[in-house]
C-alpha cells in the first residue's frame, strides 16, 4: 500500500496506512493514529502537528507528535477525513483517509524538515484487515451498504458477514459456531436484542446506516462482547456541515414477484417512502440529522366459508432526530431518539371463521442514546453512553367486545357472538362413543347453535366454524437500559507502546407480559358430556371458557397483576494492546456477574427453600458468581513484512441470553388461564386456574455457559488494493442449562429398543435431593434448572476471504468449510424454532427421546459446511451503479423424529436417528441492483434504482418435515422467498 514519492526536496511519502483496532466505547467512533518521521533521515520528528478535518465532526482534532515522532487522534466520528502535517518551519502535507467504524487507520509519513510547500496526497486501501488485532473483523460503509442489493430491514445487513449463512428467518438469528439467539445486534451501539430471548424482533431499518461493523471471533476485552456468534454494529447517519436531504420512494408489486412454490400467486404489494434532512444548526458546533421511514403492506386477503373479510395491512411510521454536538475540541456528544409505531389488521382469518375474528397487532419501538467522549489529555480519553431500548408489541382483536368477564357475571347464551370467541360445534355420531341419550340432548342443543352461528355451505348450516372476535390481546412489552463507561490512556514503557483499556456496563433487561381475554375469552359447547372440575358436582357443564385471569375480576373485584421478568448484568473489561517493534500483544479479561428476577416469592429464613410464596412480589431468582464468569482475551500479531501478518488468539466467553428469569418464575404457575364452567343458563358452576409447569428450582453449583475460541490466520496484501485473509477458528461450548425433569439421569428406558442412559450419567442420580421437600413447602414443578449432562457443541472453520478495492470497484468474495456438532442444539429445540422460543426451557430434556444420550449427538441444525459469498459495486462512468450479491451454501441438516421407539405417540422432537443424519437440498442465488443517477439543478440530483433478488427464482425447500408418522415426512415446509423487483425513485439536494 506504499507510494513512491516524488523527487522533490520538499515532498513527503507515505510509509503506511492500514488499520488497527480502535480504543472505543460502544463501538460508535474510530481514530486516526501514526508515525512522522523526517524525510532525509529518516528519524522520528517531535512537535509536528496534526489537523483532522471532516465534514462529520463539528470542530477539527489536533495533535502534537511525540519524541518519537508518534500521534493519535482518537474518537472521531466515521467519515472522510483530511490531515495536514505542518513541521515547526511551516513545510506542510495534506492527505485525505476513511475511518470506518471500530477501526483506527494508521498513516505514517515522512516529512520534510525545512521549507513550507503543500502536497496533497489521497490514502486509499483495503478495509477488511486491521494491523495488530487478531480479531475476525469486516467494516463497510454508506458505499458498499448502498451499493449491494441488500434489502430495507437491519436484519439484510447479516447476508454481508462471511461465514455466516444466508437466512430467511424472521426471528431466530443465523448460526455462526453458536445458537442463534447468542449473536449480538448493536444500532448505533444499542443492544436490540430481545432481552431474555437473544432474537433480533425488533425492526430498525437501513436507511439511515452510514457504517457497520461485523465481528465473527477472536475479540479483544473491549465493547463487552459475551457473544456466543457474531457481533454486529452500526452507525446511523449524522447531520453535516452543509444542509443535505433527499425523498425515496420504493415499490415491490405483486406483480413483480414470482409466485410461491405451492402457491399460484404473490398477494402482497409493498412500499416504502423514506426521507430525510441534515445540516448545521449551529455553525462548526452543533449538527442535526432527522428521518422519516414510512413501510407499508397490503393483500387482498381471500373470502372465508362466511363470506368476504377485511384486508391484511401493515403500516409503520418510524422518526428519527439526532444532534452532534462539539462544545469545544476536546469534547463530542451524540444523541439520538429512534420512534417507529406499526399497526396491522386483517390478519390470521381461517377458512372458517368469521371475518370479526381477525386479529390486529400494535407494536412501539423506542431507541434513545446519548454518547460522549473528552479527550483529557493527549493520551488519556473517557467516554460513556447511556442507551434506552423499548419494544411494546403484542396482537390485539381487531372487533373489541364490552364485556366484562367476572366470577360474579353470567354468560349471555343468546348472544355468544358478543361473548368471546365461540367455537360452534358439530352434531356427534353415532361412533362418538357416547350413549344415544346424551348423543340426542348434544345434539339438540348443538343444532340450534349451528342454525344460529354455523356457515352455509349450499343452503346448508354447518358446524366447526368459529365466530365472535379473537379472544386474547397478548402484549409482551420490553425493556433495556444500559450505562457504559470506558477510561482509554497511551503510554510508552521501555521499547512498547500500551493502549490500556478500561470499562464497565451496566445493563438490565425486562419483559412485562400481559394477557387479556376479549370479553371471555374463548367459548366451547360442553353440552353436559363432561364432568365438573369441582369434586362431587352433579350439575351438567354445558358451556366452558378459558378467561386469562389478568383480565377476569374476582369475588373481591381484584385482578391478577402483569408478570414482570428482569435480568441485570455487571461487566467489567481491563485489556492492554501491546506493541513491540513487528509484534503486536493483546492482554485482556471480562468480568461478569447475571442475576436473574422472578415473581411470585419472598425470603425466609428456616425454610427448606429459603422462601414463602407471595404473588407479584419480585425475588432473586439466580445469581452466577464473578469467579465463573471470568473471560480472557489473548491475541498475538506479528507483522512479519510490512503489513503482512499472521495472528492467534484465544477467547472465553459466556454468552447472556436466558429466558429463564420468565420461564422459571414462580407467578407463572398462577397467572394463566382460568377455566370456567356454566350451566344451562349462563350461570358459573365452578372456576379454576389451568395447571402450569413452572415454578422450577435450580440445581446448585451451575457453571455459566462457555464457549472457549481458538484462531489462527495469516493477512496478506497484493498491491494497494487487494487483501487476502485465511484463518482456521474452533469453538467449544458447555456447561448448557435446560429445565429437565428433576429425575430425568434415573428414566426408566426398560422394553424399549433404544440406548438409554449412559451408566457413568445414570450413577449421579437426582439434580436436586430434597425437591420433594421444596414442592411441598412453596408447591412449584417437578422440572428443575440443571445443567445438561455432558452437554457440548464443537465448531471448525476454515477460512479463505479476499477483498478488493479500486478506484470505481469493490469486491468481497470468501469461502468458509465449517462443521459444527455436539449434542446441543439451542437452534433446534421446539416444534418452530423461529419464534421467540424459551432459552433454557424447551422441549429438549423433557422426557425419552429429548434427553441428551437419545440420538442427540451429531450434526447441529446451523451446519454449512461449504458457504461461498461473493458481493460488490462497480461505479460506471456514465454515473451509474452495479451491485451484485451471490451466494452458495450447503443445506439445513436434520433427523427422523418418532415417539414410539420411546414409547410415546408424540413423535415431537424425539430423535429415532442421530442429529442431523439428512439434510436438505443446497441453496444459491445471484441478487442484482442497477442505479442511475441525473444531476437536475446544480446540487439537486434524481436516482433510479432497480433491485432483483434471486434473480433466478431459486426456490430451495429446507426446514424438513421431521415427524416420521406424518403423511409428509421429509417434506419441505420452507422455501426460499421467489423472485422479486424493486424499484425506486430518489432526489436528492
Amino acid at each position: 500500500m506504499a507510494l513512491r514519492a516524488p523527487k522533490t526536496a520538499l515532498t513527503s511519502t507515505l510509509i503506511a496506512a492500514a488499520f488497527v483496532s480502535a480504543p472505543a466505547l460502544a463501538a460508535l467512533t474510530g481514530g486516526i493514529k501514526g508515525k512522522v518521521i523526517a524525510e532525509q533521515t529518516d528519524q522520528s520528528m517531535a512537535g509536528v502537528t496534526v489537523i483532522a478535518t471532516s465534514n462529520v465532526m463539528p470542530k477539527p482534532r489536533r495533535a502534537v507528535t511525540r519524541a518519537d515522532g508518534s500521534y493519535d487522534l482518537p474518537q472521531l466520528k466515521p467519515g472522510t477525513y483530511e490531515l495536514t502535517f505542518t513541521n515547526k518551519d511551516g513545510a506542510s502535507q495534506r492527505m485525505t483517509v476513511q475511518v470506518l467504524l471500530e477501526q483506527t487507520s494508521k498513516v505514517d509519513v515522512a516529512l520534510s524538515m525545512t521549507g513550507s510547500n503543500t502536497e496533497v496526497i489521497t490514502v486509499t486501501g483495503s478495509r477488511l484487515y486491521r494491523q495488530g488485532n487478531s480479531s475476525l473483523t469486516n467494516s463497510l460503509g454508506e458505499s458498499a451498504i448502498e451499493g449491494v442489493p441488500i434489502g430495507q430491514d437491519y436484519r439484510d445487513l447479516l447476508k454481508l458477514v462471511p461465514g455466516v449463512e444466508l437466512s430467511e428467518n424472521s426471528i431466530l438469528g443465523p448460526s455462526a459456531g453458536g445458537s442463534g439467539v447468542d449473536n449480538s445486534y448493536g444500532f448505533d451501539g444499542v443492544n436490540v436484542s430481545l432481552p431474555m430471548f437473544g432474537n433480533l424482533a425488533s425492526e430498525p431499518s437501513t436507511h439511515d446506516i452510514e457504517y457497520v461493523t461485523m465481528d465473527r471471533g477472536g475479540a479483544k476485552a473491549v465493547d463487552f462482547n459475551r457473544s456466543g456468534g457474531f457481533a454486529i454494529n452500526t452507525v446511523s447517519k449524522s447531520g453535516t456541515d452543509e444542509f443535505r436531504g433527499g425523498v425515496e420512494y420504493k415499490v415491490q408489486p405483486k406483480s413483480l414477484v414470482a409466485s410461491p412454490v405451492g402457491e399460484e400467486s404473490y398477494e402482497l404489494d409493498k412500499s416504502w417512502l423514506t426521507a430525510s434532512l441534515g445540516g448545521p444548526l449551529i455553525e462548526d458546533t452543533l449538527y442535526f440529522y432527522t428521518s422519516y421511514y414510512r413501510p407499508e403492506e397490503e393483500r387482498t386477503n381471500k373470502g372465508t366459508a362466511y363470506g368476504e373479510v377485511k384486508n391484511y395491512k401493515s403500516v409503520r411510521d418510524e422518526y428519527f432526530g439526532k444532534l452532534t454536538w462539539a462544545p469545544t475540541d476536546d469534547l463530542l456528544f451524540n444523541i439520538s431518539q429512534r420512534m417507529s409505531e406499526k399497526t396491522l389488521e386483517g390478519d390470521s382469518i381461517g377458512q372458517f371463521e368469521a371475518d370479526s375474528v381477525s386479529v390486529g397487532g400494535q407494536t412501539d419501538q423506542d431507541i434513545f442514546t446519548v454518547d460522549g467522549s473528552w479527550l483529557v489529555g493527549s493520551a488519556t480519553t473517557l467516554s460513556f453512553q447511556y442507551s434506552k431500548f423499548e419494544l411494546e408489541s403484542g396482537s390485539r382483536p381487531d372487533t373489541e367486545l364490552s364485556v366484562q368477564p367476572s366470577l360474579s357475571a353470567q354468560l349471555d347464551i343468546n348472544n355468544l357472538e358478543q361473548m368471546g370467541y365461540f367455537s360452534v360445534p358439530t352434531p356427534l355420531d353415532a361412533d362418538s362413543g357416547y350413549t344415544a341419550e346424551q348423543i340426542a340432548a348434544f345434539n339438540s342443543a348443538a343444532n340450534t347453535l349451528i342454525e344460529q352461528y354455523g356457515y352455509s355451505e349450499n343452503g346448508v348450516k354447518k358446524g366447526g366454524g368459529g365466530v365472535g372476535a379473537y379472544y386474547r390481546y397478548d402484549s409482551q412489552d420490553f425493556y433495556r437500559d444500559s450505562f457504559e463507561l470506558a477510561l482509554d490512556h497511551e503510554f510508552s514503557w521501555g521499547d512498547s507502546y500500551h493502549t490500556l483499556h478500561l470499562g464497565g456496563q451496566w445493563s438490565e433487561g425486562e419483559e412485562v407480559l400481559t394477557r387479556l381475554s376479549n370479553g371471555w375469552g374463548r367459548i366451547e359447547y360442553v353440552g353436559g358430556l363432561d364432568e365438573s372440575l369441582e369434586q362431587g358436582s352433579s350439575t351438567p357443564v354445558i358451556y366452558r371458557a378459558f378467561v386469562e385471569q389478568m383480565s377476569l375480576v374476582d369475588n373481591q373485584g381484584d385482578t391478577v397483576p402483569s408478570i414482570i421478568s428482569s435480568t441485570e448484568t455487571l461487566n467489567f473489561e481491563i485489556n492492554d494492546t501491546i506493541e513491540i517493534g513487528d509484534w503486536t500483544y493483546n492482554i485482556g479479561v471480562m468480568f461478569s456477574q447475571d442475576t436473574y428476577y422472578g415473581q411470585g416469592l419472598r425470603a425466609k429464613s428456616g425454610t427448606v427453600s429459603g422462601y414463602e410464596l407471595a404473588p407479584g412480589n419480585k425475588y432473586q431468582m439466580y445469581q452466577t458468581d464473578w469467579a465463573d464468569m471470568v473471560q480472557p482475551r489473548l491475541g498475538v500479531t506479528w507483522n512479519y513484512a510490512g503489513e503482512d501478518s499472521v495472528f492467534a488468539n484465544f477467547a472465553m466467553y459466556n454468552p447472556d441470553t436466558s429466558s429463564l428469569a420468565r420461564a422459571a418464575s414462580w407467578d407463572r404457575n398462577t397467572r394463566g388461564e382460568q377455566e370456567i364452567e356454566f350451566d344451562s343458563n349462563g350461570n358459573i358452576i365452578y372456576a379454576e386456574p389451568r395447571g402450569g409447569s413452572s415454578g422450577k428450582a435450580f440445581e446448585k453449583g451451575l457453571k455459566p455457559r462457555r464457549i472457549n475460541e481458538f484462531t489462527v490466520g495469516t493477512t496478506k496484501y497484493i498491491g494497494s488494493d487487494l487483501v487476502v485473509r485465511a484463518h482456521v477458528r474452533h469453538r467449544r461450548g458447555m456447561h448448557f442449562w435446560e429445565d429437565m425433569p428433576n429425575n430425568a439421569r434415573l428414566t426408566d428406558y426398560s422394553g424399549l429398543d433404544v440406548p438409554g442412559i449412559p451408566a457413568d450419567i445414570a450413577e449421579q442420580g437426582l439434580f436436586i435431593d430434597n425437591l420433594d421437600a421444596i414442592r411441598e413447602e412453596i408447591g412449584g414443578s417437578s422440572y428443575v434448572i440443571a445443567e445438561v449432562p455432558g452437554g457440548e457443541t464443537k465448531y471448525w472453520e476454515a477460512s479463505l476471504e479476499a477483498e478488493y478495492m479500486g478506484d470505481n470497484t469493490y469486491v468481497n468474495a470468501s469461502y468458509v468449510w465449517s462443521h459444527y456438532y455436539g449434542n446441543f442444539d439451542q437452534d433446534n429445540t421446539t416444534a418452530t424454532n423461529d419464534a421467540n422460543n424459551f432459552v433454557g426451557s424447551s422441549f429438549y430434556g423433557d422426557g425419552r427421546g429429548r434427553y441428551p444420550w437419545d440420538y442427540r449427538y451429531g450434526t447441529l441444525a446451523g451446519d454449512k459446511p461449504h458457504l461461498f459469498k461473493v458481493y460488490g459495486y462497480y461505479t460506471t462512468p456514465w454515473d451509474a451503479n452495479v451491485g451484485a450479491y451471490f451466494v452458495f451454501q450447503s443445506g439445513k441438516p436434520w433427523e427422523k423424529w418418532h415417539g414410539t421407539p420411546y414409547g410415546y405417540a408424540s413423535d415431537t422432537s424425539r430423535y429415532a436417528e442421530p442429529a442431523g443424519s439428512r439434510r436438505s437440498a443446497s441453496h444459491w442465488q445471484l441478487d442484482l441492483n442497477y442505479t442511475q443517477e441525473f444531476t437536475v439543478y446544480n446540487d439537486v440530483a434524481m436516482q433510479f434504482r432497480a433491485d432483483i433478488f434471486n434473480v433466478f427464482d431459486r426456490q430451495t425447500g429446507y426446514n424438513n418435515n421431521p415427524y416420521f408418522d406424518d403423511e409428509n415426512f421429509a417434506e419441505p415446509r420452507q422455501y426460499y422467498s421467489p423472485r422479486r423487483v424493486q424499484l425506486s425513485v430518489k432526489v436528492e439536494f
